[in-house]
């Protein structure tokens, strides 16, 4: 008995070659990375109120900076990341009242709110440049 030696195979650790992505896994990875640019937005909307406070100069800066090109495309990106991270909160607020968990369910969910935070997005900045005249 002492001399057999009987080698167990253990598995291996699962990892990223492993796991096939799947879009609620996705959904979950964006959601934190909207959760870190919302963060890092919010110094964006800290300058916007600091800018305004300080006077006419200061705000004169900061419209021209979130007027440029590069400026329209953060703020774009800040808007889907908002209405992105508020909708996945929405899904998880639905998964914590015990709903939602069935693979059909989980997929439309998941959809549902990629799909609505681009809609949400493209909605209000054609509202905003409604009201503002277009440029």
């Amino acid at each position: 008995m002492a001399d057999s030696k009987h080698v167990i195979e253990r598995p291996l650790s699962p990892h990223l070659q492993i796991y096939r992505p799947m879009l609620t896994m996705m959904m979950s990875i964006v959601h934190r990375i909207t959760g870190c640019a919302l963060f890092f937005g919010t110094i964006l909307m800290l300058w916007w109120l600091i800018a305004a406070a300080t006077g006419p100069t200061a705000y004169a800066t900061f419209q021209w900076a979130a007027g440029s090109l590069i400026g329209r495309l953060v703020l774009f990106g800040y808007t889907w990341a908002l209405f992105h991270h508020m909708l996945g909160g929405i899904r998880h607020f639905i998964w914590d009242t015990g709903r939602g968990f069935g693979v059909n369910e989980r997929e439309w969910l998941a959809r549902a709110s990629l799909i609505g935070s681009i809609a949400l997005t493209i909605l209000i900045w054609i509202v905003a440049y409604a009201v503002r005249g277009g440029v």
